[in-house]
């Protein structure tokens, strides 16, 4: 048996319970209907006694196919975890950066690795796999947006530490609100956004493509847009359908699993348009697991749960195809 801490979001933590749509709902209750002890804590229950990471934190239990928490806070080492699940959703403010500075004094095994989330910005550093990505720039000179504009007549703005396309916006040549989008979006030029060139076939919706360690699953779904907007903004079955990988597909993603995984991030989702990543997500990765397990008649969370648990890839495992 061992004993795993869970941080989660402040929101996810207040509706605990019966929120299968979260990944984090799928990986307690496997770890919990395996024998396992888990617990589940916040950003603002984590502090430092001298040298040594604690966190006030409650215990999980599985009943009724559902999963609860005791109503009793306990003060825990961290170290003591056999091992800790870091994914608290952004933004990455400043709060958050100070918690990832709290596992600095952590040994335990720890995914992702706060160190590694903290120099790697899910917007910015997708840039890694700039050959896997559409024209973009980072700035926040009007100007300089206004020539990417120009260039490309279609573009989307992104802020660089929000989620759930919080803030995303649209942009098309000759939009008479341009410069009030502009200026709204970086304060004034003085916040620094992401600018990609539009790819069309949005409209068909993005695929989210997972890894794992070094590998790519084969299991995916497609992200639709709804009628009201140009991107996925409703986590409802109408707007998650089944996307194949094809062989070809595994390989061509497969060195951006492996700079992670070296990295320290082993949990990661790829956005991606016409094999074209938009965005790399890193923080707390959306797994899908409610609708990957109905489409593909699968149990995912299991087979998450045993690569987690095992610390180095099974080659037999039916984890990969």
């Amino acid at each position: 048996m061992k004993k795993i801490l869970f941080i989660i979001d402040k929101v996810e933590l207040k509706y605990f319970e019966f929120n299968n749509l979260v990944t984090n709902f799928w990986l307690i209750k496997e770890f919990l209907e395996q024998g396992h002890r888990v617990y589940i804590s916040t950003i603002p229950m984590l502090s430092l006694e001298n040298d040594i990471a604690f966190t006030n934190c409650y215990e999980s239990f599985v009943e009724n196919n559902n999963i609860f928490y005791k109503d009793i806070i306990e003060h825990k080492e961290i170290d003591l975890f056999d091992f800790v699940m870091f994914r608290p959703d952004p933004p990455v403010d400043i709060n958050y950066i100070n918690s990832t500075y709290i596992f600095d004094f952590v040994k335990t095994k720890v995914i992702n690795s706060p160190k590694s989330i903290r120099s790697f910005n899910e917007k910015l550093h997708s840039l890694y796999f700039k050959e896997y990505m559409t024209d973009c720039i980072v700035t926040s000179s009007l100007n300089d947006i206004e020539k990417f504009l120009s260039k490309h007549k279609q573009i989307i703005l992104k802020p660089l530490n929000q989620c759930f396309g919080s803030g995303v916006m649209y942009l098309y040549d000759g939009d008479p609100n341009t410069r009030t989008i502009i200026k709204t979006l970086t304060n004034n030029e003085t916040t620094l956004l992401m600018i990609q060139e539009f790819i069309p076939e949005v409209k068909q919706g993005d695929t989210r493509v997972l890894t794992l360690g070094d590998k790519v699953l084969p299991y995916c779904i497609k992200k639709l847009s709804s009628s009201d907007d140009f991107k996925f903004n409703t986590h409802n079955d109408d707007f998650l359908v089944k996307s194949e990988l094809t062989e070809a597909d595994l390989s061509y993603f497969s060195p951006i699993a492996k700079k992670l995984n070296s990295m320290g991030i082993v949990m990661a989702g790829l956005d991606v348009i016409n094999n074209k990543i938009i965005e790399v997500n890193v923080t707390s990765p959306c797994y899908f697991i409610k609708e990957i397990n109905n489409i593909y008649n699968i149990r995912l969370e299991k087979l998450l749960g045993e690569y987690l648990l095992s610390s180095s890839y099974v080659e037999n495992t039916k984890l990969f195809l």
